[in-house]
């Protein structure tokens, strides 16, 4: 089950962010934010794509100047994890037409309701 999704520029910026559960504060997500942000930014391209972090696992795939995270349930599968990841971007490449940064800046409204169909 995919508990929260970020989209985060290599700057660190958080361009995206939808929480599934109302399980945390405001200040609990904001520390988890900067936590997960912190954490994807620093890897090594050549490490993985998902790690176990609290009771959670991340799973994420950089595109272009993007990071697309998922925080998910321990015992999830990754790789569909990461084949959802790609799905929201294919559809975002096909909606915006190669899609990059600036589109979700200016179309946000457009991406959380392309999220939402595909969730």
């Amino acid at each position: 089950c995919i508990r929260d999704r970020f989209l985060i520029s290599r700057q660190g910026k958080i361009r995206m962010m939808k929480w599934y559960t109302n399980s945390f504060t405001t200040k609990e997500k904001q520390k988890y934010v900067k936590e997960i942000n912190s954490i994807v930014l620093t890897r090594s391209p050549k490490l993985c794509n998902f790690l176990e972090w609290n009771d959670f696992k991340i799973v994420y795939k950089r595109y272009a100047s993007l990071y697309f995270i998922c925080i998910v349930d321990k015992e999830d599968n990754e790789l569909i994890v990461l084949e959802t990841i790609h799905h929201f971007v294919e559809v975002l490449d096909k909606y915006f037409g190669n899609v990059c940064e600036l589109d979700i800046i200016f179309n946000f409204h457009k991406a959380y309701y392309i999220l939402s169909l595909i969730h």
